[in-house]
């Protein structure tokens, strides 16, 4: 039987949830001052707004004034939903003490009968109830909590309400009948990057009864718009298959070195050092392949667009009427603002939905300063590429090395593995002259010419010479003459 689930109305939280909340079930919802908690409430709720749901606020701690006046900045209100507030501001014109007893035996009672009276009331398909601390605060002893927990949930689960019952994670730690009580339980977080660049969120999911769920820190964004979160999904590389069809340059003697081309669904790593033609090589590609109706998406790092587009005109490759018809699409990414899985979910976004077919980043070192603070770069390049090929959208990676000459090097960090193709370019002194070399050096799924040629950049675009002959020592970059015996 296929569970009833309702949407969060939270992009990205379904998708984590695989489906949506189940319908008459209790969420816990975890978090610190700050991390979002009562934003990702509001919204949820106004999700029920336009589900034609009944949708019931139970607020203890903030006054309702004061969350209407704080969410009215991502342009909200509170119109449409019951409120129930029940904060200490407004049920008391001024402050005072209680002197001979304890306040958990003057309040404790009265709160827990005006919970269960606005249930009565408003009879909510979906509730927040903010916050389950000041339950707990006003609890004469952890029994008695407990006690009144389980009743509660019991109470909504008969109802068939779905809850979301909000709390700060020092509760977790003094009480655990809470985690046991609630069907599920949602944590959110908030830090500060190791470079202090930004400021990092992320939702866990740590507990659903009934359902699976995408297990890991989830990056979210609080936007103009209200809560964005990131799927954190891990993808297989796939086994290797038959492609119908191959990417090739317009350029006869580099398609001829390639073996009559680029497989299509295969990611193709171009890698040399600065100033070589890597990103001019990657874009001949790219417009060719728009040109003969494919879809492409160039993602640039260290770039603007409107620079790669100046740049590719002065070497005949122009490329503007493309964008305007929305053939052809550059992306600039600031590598110091952006999360991981942001970055995978505007891909996902661009093949799935725009069904854009080749992906352009440019470059790795950018997309490297970008991952790095969130773990391994080799991971996260495992799992782009893994994606892109189970899509069978073909991609192209640019990677700059340090070394003009010398030692050769096709990757100075460890990713040259994942690819399926490798087109490696160089430069080389020949007779007091400095000159480009290209050359393949790895193909999976077809023959290549293991051949080092010339090429040059021109306002035409790149020419590619015939192989080189008589020479020995090019990768090196310090050629010397072949002398037969």
């Amino acid at each position: 039987m296929k569970a009833d689930r309702i949407s969060s109305g939270i992009p990205g939280l379904d998708e984590i949830l695989q489906g949506g909340f189940l319908r008459g079930r209790a969420y816990l919802l975890v978090g610190a001052h700050g991390t979002g908690k009562t934003i990702l409430s509001i919204q949820w709720l106004l999700q029920g707004l336009k589900n034609q749901e009944r949708c019931l606020l139970i607020t203890l701690s903030e006054p309702a004034q004061e969350i209407a006046r704080n969410i009215a900045g991502f342009g909200w209100s509170l119109e449409g939903i019951e409120v129930a507030d029940l904060s200490p501001l407004t049920q008391e014109d001024k402050p005072h003490e209680y002197r001979v007893f304890p306040p958990s035996q003057v309040e404790e009672v009265s709160i827990w009968e005006k919970i269960c009276e606005s249930l009565e009331r408003f009879q909510p398909d979906r509730l927040v109830l903010d916050s389950m601390t000041i339950l707990r605060l006003l609890s004469p002893d952890p029994y008695q909590f407990r006690k009144n927990i389980l009743f509660l949930v019991g109470y909504l689960n008969r109802l068939g309400c779905t809850s979301l019952l909000v709390t700060e994670p020092a509760d977790l730690e003094e009480e655990s009948a809470l985690a046991m009580a609630v069907d599920s339980v949602l944590r959110v977080y908030r830090q500060i990057g190791e470079r202090r660049v930004l400021e990092l969120r992320y939702l866990s999911v740590e507990k659903t009864r009934g359902s699976n769920y995408l297990s890991g820190l989830h990056p979210f964004r609080i936007t103009p718009k209200g809560i964005q979160i990131y799927p954190h999904i891990i993808y297989s590389l796939q086994e290797t298959f038959s492609p119908e069809t191959q990417i090739t340059s317009g350029i006869a003697e580099l398609d001829e070195l390639l073996g009559g081309g680029i497989e299509a669904g295969t990611a193709t790593l171009i890698s040399g050092p600065t100033g070589v033609g890597k990103s001019t090589l990657g874009l001949t590609f790219v417009i060719k392949a728009v040109k003969k109706g494919h879809r492409a998406v160039i993602y640039t790092f260290e770039e603007s667009p409107e620079s790669f587009l100046i740049r590719g005109e002065a070497l005949g490759l122009p490329a503007r009427s493309q964008v305007k018809e929305r053939k052809l699409k550059f992306v600039y990414l600031s590598p110091l603002t952006i999360y991981p899985d942001e970055f995978l979910n505007l891909v996902r976004q661009e093949v799935e939905k725009e069904k854009r077919d080749i992906v352009m980043i440019d470059s790795i070192r950018g997309y490297n300063i970008s991952m790095e603070a969130f773990g391994d770069l080799i991971v996260h390049t495992q799992n782009l590429v893994a994606y892109l090929q189970s899509q069978k959208v073909t991609s192209f990676w640019i990677n700059e090395v340090e070394r003009i000459t010398g030692e050769l090097s096709l990757s100075e960090i460890g990713v040259s593995y994942l690819f399926d193709n490798a087109i490696l370019l160089r430069y080389a002194e020949i007779e007091a002259r400095i000159v480009r070399l290209i050359s393949c050096l790895k193909k999976r799924l077809s023959p290549f010419q293991s051949e080092l040629r010339e090429f040059k950049i021109t306002p035409k675009g790149l020419k590619v010479g015939e192989k080189l002959k008589g020479m020995t020592g090019l990768l090196s970059g310090v050629p010397r003459r072949w002398e037969h015996d």
